[in-house]
């Protein structure tokens, strides 16, 4: 008896009909997210080209986009052009480097917390509560916050005012805001970076932990030999991508949480905003274009450096 087993079939001499019918059903699958990606990742690409041109609308967007005169750079310049363009990149660099610090630190001690919690009831509740706000629009949040900090009836003038202090017209002193914004920040997205963490934690093999105990270890040495040297991994993919979006920002913490005061601007003003900001007034729409592409490039070349930076050192930890 021929014990040899029989080779499978080539694949190479198959034509492409005939591959496409073998895979049909794949392809089938595959179908709804192609035509996604086109329709929201690729056609948009067209929209570099008003970026570079002086955008006007005569019609449909390509029939625009084909007679609108063509202008190189010019709409870059807008950027560096005020005197108020180094003011917004250094406030939208500065509050992400914070943001991207405190993103890390925060929700890892939170989620540590919630680990060590024995009563796991509570533990669900607590990470419901602290998800919460994760949830809600910055619209509704810039108004709770109004309710504490509106100058005539506000929580805090009122516990100011019964120990014998003036009110602080808070939407115009603009020396408190970026703490408030910094904290506001991290009140509502450390929810959500702690359920990631929280659960790159309980992915952890338990036998670790037993085993150190077994040698006497405390809960400090597990968390600093065990829990933090495995959540490495998903700490650098984070900051990776965290580092992305440095010169992005969250519109609506910048633009509705101090209610578009003008004098908070030096402190509040940052590119989003700056971009709106700039729409609104000359409704340049290449140059609002190029603000965003400038956002995107920058963003992009940054994650590939980091990612550069991480595979030299930990490869294992890099994205790609």
């Amino acid at each position: 008896m021929n014990s040899k087993k029989k080779a499978p079939a080539k694949k190479e001499g198959l034509s492409f009909m005939a591959r496409l019918k073998m895979n049909k059903e794949l392809l089938v699958l595959s179908l709804p997210g192609a035509i996604w990606f086109l329709c929201f990742a690729y056609l948009p690409l067209f929209g570099i080209l008003v970026a570079f041109k002086k955008y006007r609308l005569s019609g449909g967007f390509f029939e625009s986009l084909w007679n609108s005169e063509f202008v190189g750079l010019e709409n870059f310049k807008f950027l560096f052009s005020s005197g108020d363009a180094w003011i917004v990149l250094r406030n939208t660099v500065l509050y992400n480097f914070c943001f991207i610090i405190l993103g890390v630190v925060l929700p890892i001690i939170m989620a540590l917390l919630l680990n060590e919690l024995r009563n796991k009831a509570m533990t669900k509740v607590y990470q419901s509560a602290m998800f919460l706000p994760y949830f809600l629009s910055w619209v509704v949040v810039s108004y709770c916050l109004f309710a504490f900090l509106n100058p005539a009836k506000g929580y805090f003038n009122g516990v100011l005012q019964q120990f014998g202090k003036d009110g602080i017209s808070w939407y115009t002193t603009k020396s408190y805001w970026p703490f408030i914004i910094i904290f506001m920040s991290q009140w509502k997205g450390v929810g959500y970076n702690t359920v990631v963490y929280l659960a790159s934690i309980c992915g952890i093999n338990k036998e670790y932990y037993e085993a150190a105990v077994l040698d006497g270890a405390t809960k400090w040495q597990q968390i600093k030999y065990i829990t933090l040297p495995l959540l490495k991994p998903v700490i650098t993919i984070l900051l990776i991508m965290a580092m992305g979006g440095i010169f992005k920002a969250d519109f609506g913490l910048f633009y509705q949480l101090p209610m578009d005061s003008g004098p908070l601007y030096d402190v509040t003003n940052v590119l989003d905003t700056y971009i709106f900001r700039a729409l609104k007034t000359n409704g340049e729409l290449g140059m609002s274009s190029a603000a965003a592409l400038f956002q995107s490039v920058v963003g992009f070349v940054l994650l590939m450096v980091c990612n550069k930076v991480v595979s030299k050192v930990d490869n294992d930890n890099a994205l790609f």
